[in-house]
Formats: C-alpha cells, sequence, structure tokens
C-alpha cells in the first residue's frame, strides 16, 4: 500500500471541505498531489464526483423548497431554476468551483480509519494507501450514517420499508397505506408529499414543537448556534437540528402525529395505545449522525458519546477539526469553520518565537 505525506488531510468534499480545502489554499498551502513540502494538502473525498451529499437527495427536493444554500468562499451561485432538483443545481455549482480554484482532490476515496503516531503526527489509511500528516479537517458530514431505529417485530414486516437515505420520491408510496417515523425537517417534508399520493399516519417519539410566529432565520440563527456551541464545548452530545429550533407549522402533519407505536406487526404496528393500524410501508425519517466511525481509533469521545471542542479543534485532540458538525452544520456554519479551521492550523504550525537577546 502507497504511503505519502501531507501537511493537512481533509476528509470530505462537501461544502465544509471545498471551503477548508479554499482557504489552506489562500493561505499558502500547495497541492499534495505535486508537491512535497512544509504547507501540503490534500482532499480525500468519498464520493465519485463534485457534489457531496447533495448528489443523493431525493428527486422531489427542489431548489425553491431547501433550507438554504450559501455561497462557497470565492464563487458566488448563478441563478437557478427554484423547481430544478437540488441533486443536479448544487453538484454543478461545486463542479463549477472545483474547475475554477483546482484543488487537489482524490476521489473517490474510503477512510477507514485515523490513527495517533504520536510525534509523528496522524496517520490516515484509505483504500487509496496512507497518509501520513500533520493535522485533520474532517468534513465528513452525516449522509453516510443514518439513524436505522430498531423496533420490535421489524424482521417481520411484510411491506415496504426506506429509510431516508433511500427515498427517491413520493411515487414509490402510491396507492400505499404509509407510517412515516421521525419528527424533523426530512419528516415533515416527506410527509407532506406522500400524503398527496397515499394514505398516510406520522409517528413521532415526542410531540412535536411548532414554529408558528415571530420567526427571523438571522436571529433564530445567532441563537441555536449559541446554544449548541454550548453543547460541545461541554462536550455533550448534540441533538437534531430541530430540538433546537422546533418545526414549521404544518397544517397537513399536525393533524396526522400520533404517539410512537410499541411493535411491528407483518402487516402494521401496534399503536401505543394497543390498538392496531394497517400499513403496507413504513418510511423511517429518523435522520443521520455524525459520520465520524473512522476517527474511533484516536479515542475523541467523553463517557457520554460526546465530542468535546474548543471552535473547530477536538479538545483531546487538537490535531483533529471537525466542520460540518455541531454549531456548523448549516452551509454558512460550514463555510465560516472552514476558515476557522485554517486560521487554527496556521497558528499551531507556525515556530515559537525565541526570546530576544539582552
Amino acid at each position: 500500500m502507497s504511503e505519502r505525506s501531507a501537511t493537512v488531510v481533509v476528509i470530505g468534499g462537501g461544502q465544509s471541505g471545498l471551503s477548508a480545502a479554499y482557504h489552506l489554499a489562500r493561505r499558502g498551502f500547495t497541492s499534495a498531489l505535486e508537491t512535497v513540502g512544509e504547507r501540503t494538502f490534500v482532499v480525500l473525498d468519498a464520493e465519485s464526483a463534485a457534489g457531496g451529499a447533495w448528489r443523493h437527495r431525493w428527486e422531489s427536493l427542489r431548489m425553491g423548497t431547501v433550507n438554504g444554500i450559501f455561497d462557497l468562499p470565492g464563487l458566488a451561485q448563478p441563478p437557478v431554476d427554484p423547481g430544478e432538483p437540488s441533486r443536479t443545481a448544487v453538484p454543478r455549482y461545486f463542479e463549477a468551483f472545483e474547475r475554477t480554484f483546482d484543488p487537489p482532490i482524490l476521489r473517490p476515496v474510503q477512510v477507514s480509519g485515523v490513527h495517533d503516531k504520536g510525534a509523528d503526527g496522524l496517520l490516515v489509511e484509505s483504500d487509496a494507501g496512507r497518509w501520513h500528516t500533520r493535522a485533520i479537517i474532517n468534513a465528513t458530514g452525516t449522509w453516510t450514517n443514518p439513524v436505522r431505529s430498531h423496533y420490535p417485530g421489524r424482521e417481520s414486516f411484510a411491506g415496504l420499508q426506506l429509510h431516508t437515505h433511500d427515498y427517491v420520491s413520493a411515487d414509490q408510496f402510491a396507492g400505499r397505506r404509509v407510517a412515516v417515523v421521525g419528527g424533523g425537517i426530512s419528516a415533515l417534508q416527506q410527509l407532506e408529499e406522500i400524503d398527496r399520493v397515499a394514505t398516510t399516519f406520522w409517528y413521532t417519539r415526542r410531540v412535536p414543537v411548532w414554529r408558528t410566529d415571530g420567526f427571523d432565520p438571522e436571529v433564530a440563527g445567532r441563537e441555536v448556534i449559541a446554544r449548541v456551541t454550548a453543547d460541545v464545548e461541554a462536550g455533550r452530545p448534540t441533538g437534531s437540528v430541530v430540538s433546537y429550533t422546533g418545526l414549521p407549522w404544518s397544517p397537513v402533519a399536525a393533524g396526522k402525529r400520533r404517539p410512537m407505536f410499541t411493535a411491528i406487526e407483518p402487516c402494521g404496528v401496534r399503536e401505543s395505545d394497543g390498538s392496531f393500524t394497517s400499513v403496507d410501508a413504513i418510511l423511517w425519517a429518523t435522520g443521520f449522525k455524525a459520520a465520524l466511525q473512522h476517527l474511533d481509533p484516536l479515542g475523541l469521545r467523553n463517557e457520554t458519546g460526546g465530542i468535546r471542542m474548543h471552535n473547530t479543534q477536538v479538545a483531546a485532540d487538537p490535531r483533529v477539526h471537525l466542520i460540518g458538525f455541531g454549531p456548523s452544520q448549516s452551509t454558512v456554519g460550514a463555510n465560516r469553520a472552514g476558515r476557522d479551521a485554517v486560521a487554527a492550523i496556521v497558528r499551531e504550525l507556525r515556530p515559537a518565537s525565541r526570546p530576544t537577546s539582552r
């Protein structure tokens, strides 16, 4: 297996990873694919082409209904058709960014583990070889780590079961009786879509907290970021986005919500009150968690499962930066986190000043 070196290895080539690559280049870092030196970097991306997780969004998620895509640094988005699927529009924009700035990206590359080599830095193992590095900027997002909840009887269900990860469009459920499980934004969007072509039932573990008035995205965004930042600085596991923001009011969903069922049977679900509801499809819109399994060898998590951080740096190992994580999960947050991670790495690499002679 080949072994190479880079001062910084960026893992992930979505919005966070591209932002980090842009700021590394601006700070004078050069391609580790072409040069060997003190300030080099490489981006290892698991996708086969530009676009990150946006390449896999469901077909019916259009640009007019996404929560908002902030510009990548240095390149404004072109005008887009609000009716175009986000799975084509956003990757096209990311591809244009890559053509413009030509970051050193290797793809498709699966990173299997990151190991501490003490004074020799960190070792990144992948299916495309090993990389020795002094710092990691992890930008792997959540798409590859869907939460697949286990419920009694799930294996016995005779109908269709899908996770949001596998959802394409409501056509998959046309004419069916569908249980939609989950209390997040994706669950709400998919419930509203499926309800147009099917009979739907909505199940959540908690009663939804609805946003009904006075929601200012800029003010609310600052408040949410402050709350999430407080959690990661304390090392607490962060919750879902809606656990911080609440859900936008949906007349369709509000009248359908049921407490979580207690068991799954071959032809339906057993309700919390003991009654039975027949369904022939279940959509698990149960969300995603940060895809950090490759960092497990470093032992970054505390006893509660959280990762304590200072800005983008992991407290347990400051050589590791997490971006697109915690308070930087939004696209604008990802841009800022990429810049902040690079600034911190530059400070760490700066030689210590020598005392002046008297």
